[in-house]
């Protein structure tokens, strides 16, 4: 007998792409708390942090990077807080320093996530260090975490711009320490997805380290080269929610997780009903507001005004949408939006919505009227709509007829 499938997920992929092998499992490490508030004009309180903790917990998140615990007191007491009362694993980032990593072992977390510049420019440059002292940092730093019983992320921060013979160096020494992560970021988004698959291929042959990457959005790359780690051997993938984070943000956790879910048939064990829900929340509490045409969560991506469009979805919504993702799987609704690119059959479909009972004249009527109204750059709201079908004498259904 077949398995019974997960109601969530969608069986339908025709055409050229219908391959979903390329990764078997993968997590998700959200970094919302920590690389996402360092969002310029962007911070959480402790309030805020713990409710944004509570919903990634509940959702299944694999790990929750839950801040810098060494920052300040506030920020410790928040990490201890959230290492506390949440289910998953919890995360402290720390730099190759001795109080740093202190501070984090002391917040109670599961993981910390100890880091230290690897490229030529930045250890020059903003950590005034030479390559060995660098290498020496990170070795202590991994073997103190370890001593400790802590889980050890090691992160060779500005991996991508790194001399490669320097990078293997750094991730062999590390793992030999115990190391039991090795994060590879992509510090400043300069990464491809072709040559970001490359790197993490040259990394899992010289670690037996679990690997995780990290990739920034300089580029509009993020997402797409934390998927490309994942297609490379990577077992996790750093996210943040709405991709927010430094300069143009991180990959976004909504595209990632869906992507694994339903281009590549990953059940994360994520609950992605949620998705909207947190990030409609992150939105509110970092003041950054979410794109119309945000994938995933936009208030555009599931809403359809063309005309041949929305007849099509009317019919079928697998004919222009994915298919394989729906509005149901992450927690939004499917909106035929009024405008100046309306069709009849959008209109006779939100008009029977609202109890009228148009014919066919009156259907053309109306859509005439609606497009007129949008091509001035109004805004077609269902209020509009009901004016037009009463100047129109559309009649409404009978009583008899809605029973």
């Amino acid at each position: 007998m077949r398995a019974r499938r997960d109601p969530r997920r969608i069986e339908f992929f025709q055409g050229t792409l219908d391959s979903t092998s390329e990764i078997t499992d993968a997590r998700i490490f959200d970094t919302t708390l920590r690389d996402g508030e360092q969002s310029p004009r962007t911070s959480f309180n402790y309030e805020d942090k713990r409710e944004i903790a509570a919903v990634l917990d509940e959702m299944g998140t694999h790990v929750i990077e839950a801040g810098f615990p060494v920052n300040s007191d506030a920020e410790f007491e928040a990490v201890r807080d959230i290492a506390e009362s949440t289910h998953v694993t919890t995360c402290g980032l720390a730099r190759v320093v001795e109080k740093d990593i202190e501070a984090a072992l002391d917040s109670g977390v599961d993981m910390v996530h100890t880091f230290v510049s690897t490229s030529d420019v930045q250890l020059q440059d903003s950590m005034h260090a030479t390559r060995q002292e660098a290498l020496d940092s990170a070795v202590e730093s991994v073997e103190r975490i370890t001593e400790a019983g802590a889980e050890c992320m090691f992160s060779p921060m500005d991996a991508t711009r790194t001399s490669e013979d320097f990078l293997i160096e750094v991730i062999e020494a590390t793992s030999d320490a115990g190391a039991d992560w090795i994060n590879i970021p992509d510090t400043c988004g300069v990464a491809t997805p072709r040559r970001f698959y490359d790197l993490i291929e040259i990394v899992d042959s010289h670690t037996d380290a679990r690997i995780d990457v990290h990739t920034h959005d300089d580029f509009g790359f993020a997402s797409a080269n934390a998927v490309s780690g994942f297609e490379a051997g990577a077992s996790q993938a750093q996210v943040s929610v709405n991709g927010i984070g430094e300069r143009a943000g991180n990959a976004a956790y909504e595209e990632v997780v869906m992507a694994l879910e339903a281009l590549y048939d990953v059940n994360t064990g994520i609950d992605t009903t949620r998705i909207t829900e947190l990030s409609r929340l992150v939105e509110e509490k970092s003041d950054i507001p979410v794109p119309a045409n945000k994938p995933i969560v936009g208030r555009n991506a599931f809403s359809h005004e063309s005309g041949i469009h929305a007849a099509g979805v009317i019919e079928n919504s697998d004919t222009f949408e994915p298919g394989v993702m729906t509005p149901e799987m992450v927690g939004a609704e499917r909106e035929l939006v009024l405008g100046k690119h309306t069709g009849a059959h959008s209109v006779r479909e939100r008009l029977v919505d609202s109890g009228y009972a148009p014919t066919d004249a009156e259907v053309r009527e109306v859509t005439r009227r609606v497009k007129e109204f949008g091509a001035e750059k109004q805004q077609v709201t269902m209020s509009e709509l009901e004016r037009f079908a009463q100047e129109v004498g559309v009649d409404e259904e009978s009583e008899e007829v809605r029973a």
